[in-house]
């Protein structure tokens, strides 16, 4: 990784906080908020430490080009503040047993060498702490005073991230027992020589950014909404502009917004909102795109504005039931958000996140219901490449953005959005030969099954009212062998081997041969089902024969009409 200024090195909690070394949590990274499972967890290891070291996991420093002892914490600061406290708390029994009148001066030295090593030190005037680890302005105040005085915060009128550093003091003072300084000091000397962290320094926030896709990449979940934070706030005050009323209302929807879509969504919510608005950019290029586009405060600022007003969008749109979608005006677009969640496709989501604003009710829907066909044709039945599918959104969102167009029918009609929908002719012959594994597809096969009864018999039924029926049985039975004579492990997966029946029917079935099945799909509600006890007898050929149908009315089902 030639974009860290140093080699990757492994350092125990003694050595990270050795020396002058200082650590500085950037002003906007989030609040302390490790609870008692966290320091359950941490203790159990500080419980099992023998001879072997415990390893902590990544911490990524971004190193201060004036000061090279100085650092910016980038991702590891909750470990960091948690091990500080429990060394605190280990100041406070010592300080007990100096309260005590118990060894008191050699305490006073323990005392004393703990905040040398560990803390920082204190004003010989004014007994300030100036410490080793300054957390952000929500925090740092309280730790200081933490720190000084070696005791809980007062609880009245605390902030919940306040109180949980108080807490956490609390619950390590609690645990350690050993009875004298001596003890008390050779426990946090082996349980600070055994917790192990990988150092990564990097020289700015963009490679701090590499850092964390590479990590990621490997498994190892770092905390990029963090880093994000971090960039635009240092935009917004760069000038020192803005005053903190601002500053704490910014706070508060930059935490609304990790709320409403939780971590996992947030960078797909991040790329879609750019990629809405300006040129096209991958999930690795994200960060590179924002810092060549957003490098003043009002862009800033008006970047992260956009984010809190889009993110309740964003998580609406992947949840179907959102409340969002209960007035009445935009109910009729919760089966298209279904389709979508069913089949793990969010591209749509690019011009509909656009859209929400820019269109009125009924466009919206009808864009839906235009990328919903598409997503089926290009993507379900396809398979071709997302590549041109994200390219294309790309450029029409942007459109969109800037009123370019205004409607639905606009979007369909640009020649690049006719460019991906595949013609008739073309989706019938895929879909003709399409099969899916229906152990591990059947709620999709049942969803597209469902769709083509509904465009067949005129109706909306629901595809949870129907189950999946096979006509060579999945589990086949040696009379099923001899009876179809044909290449059956191939075929049991065609989709035209499939079709819908109610529960009981199916349980009627069961692995009963064609002959006997017939009577049961010529009584069935199913459209699907009557068309197939139309056939004499089922084989390939006749499988072959009802496919192509099938394909047929799949066309007519998933169909943008272009006149």
């Amino acid at each position: 990784m030639s974009f860290l200024t140093m080699e990757p090195s492994n350092e125990t909690f003694k050595n990270l906080m050795g020396n002058s070394v200082q650590y500085h949590v950037p002003r906007f990274q989030r609040d302390y908020s490790w609870d008692q499972e966290q320091w359950e967890d941490l203790w159990e290891d500080i419980e099992n430490l023998n001879e072997e070291e415990h390893y902590m996991g990544y911490i990524v420093l971004q190193r201060n080009e004036e000061d090279k002892n100085n650092f910016s914490v980038i991702d590891g600061q909750q470990r960091l503040i948690t091990l500080s406290l429990f060394v605190l708390s280990s100041m406070r029994a010592i300080q007990t047993l100096i309260d005590d009148d118990i060894d008191s001066n050699d305490n006073e030295l323990r005392l004393k060498g703990f905040r040398s090593d560990f803390i920082g030190s204190l004003s010989r005037t004014t007994l300030t702490p100036y410490n080793k680890l300054t957390l952000n302005r929500n925090n740092n105040d309280k730790f200081k005073s933490i720190s000084e005085k070696l005791k809980p915060l007062i609880s009245r009128n605390q902030t919940k991230t306040n109180k949980l550093m108080s807490n956490c003091l609390e619950f390590f003072y609690k645990k350690i027992t050993q009875k004298s300084g001596e003890e008390i000091v050779n426990f946090i000397e082996k349980t600070t020589d055994g917790m192990l962290f990988t150092k990564i320094v990097v020289d700015d926030n963009l490679n701090a950014y590499k850092v964390f896709e590479t990590l990621n990449a490997r498994g190892v979940q770092l905390s990029t909404p963090d880093l994000l934070k971090n960039y635009l706030f240092s935009q917004i005050t760069h000038n020192n502009s803005i005053d903190d009323t601002e500053l704490d209302d910014m706070d508060k929807k930059w935490s609304e917004i990790i709320s409403e879509l939780g971590e996992g969504n947030f960078t797909d919510f991040v790329r879609y909102y750019h990629n809405a608005n300006y040129p096209l950019v991958t999930k690795k290029k994200l960060f590179n795109g924002i810092r060549d586009k957003i490098t003043q405060a009002e862009n800033a600022q008006n970047y992260l504005n956009n984010l809190s007003e889009y993110a309740p969008i964003f998580a609406a749109l992947n949840t179907p039931e959102d409340g969002l979608w209960n007035n009445s005006k935009y109910s009729e677009v919760k089966p298209y958000l279904k389709a979508f969640k069913l089949f793990t496709i969010k591209q749509p989501f690019l011009l509909l996140l656009t859209a929400y604003n820019e269109f009125n009710a009924d466009e919206f829907i009808k864009l839906a219901k235009y990328l919903y066909i598409l997503s089926i044709r290009y993507s379900v039945i396809a398979h071709y490449s997302p590549n041109k599918l994200d390219k294309v959104y790309n450029a029409l969102a942007i459109k969109i953005s800037s009123k370019e167009l205004t409607r639905a029918s606009h979007i369909k009609n640009q020649l690049e959005f006719k460019d991906l929908y595949p013609n008739d002719d073309k989706f019938k012959a895929m879909f003709k030969y399409h099969t899916m594994p229906s152990r591990q597809s059947s709620k999709k096969i049942r969803f597209l099954l469902t769709q083509i009864e509904n465009q067949i018999a005129q109706t909306g039924s629901d595809d949870e009212n129907w189950t999946l029926e096979h006509i060579i049985p999945y589990n086949i039975s040696e009379k099923w062998v001899a009876y179809y004579q044909g290449q059956y492990s191939q075929e049991i997966d065609r989709l035209g081997n499939m079709t819908l029946l109610t529960k009981s029917e199916n349980d009627e079935c069961g692995t009963q041969l064609f002959n006997k099945k017939k009577a049961i799909y010529q009584n069935s509600n199913s459209k699907l089902s009557k068309k197939i006890s139309e056939y004499e007898e089922w084989d390939s050929e006749t499988l072959e024969r009802h496919q192509d149908w099938l394909a047929q009315q799949a066309t007519n089902t998933w169909k943008i009409n272009y006149e």
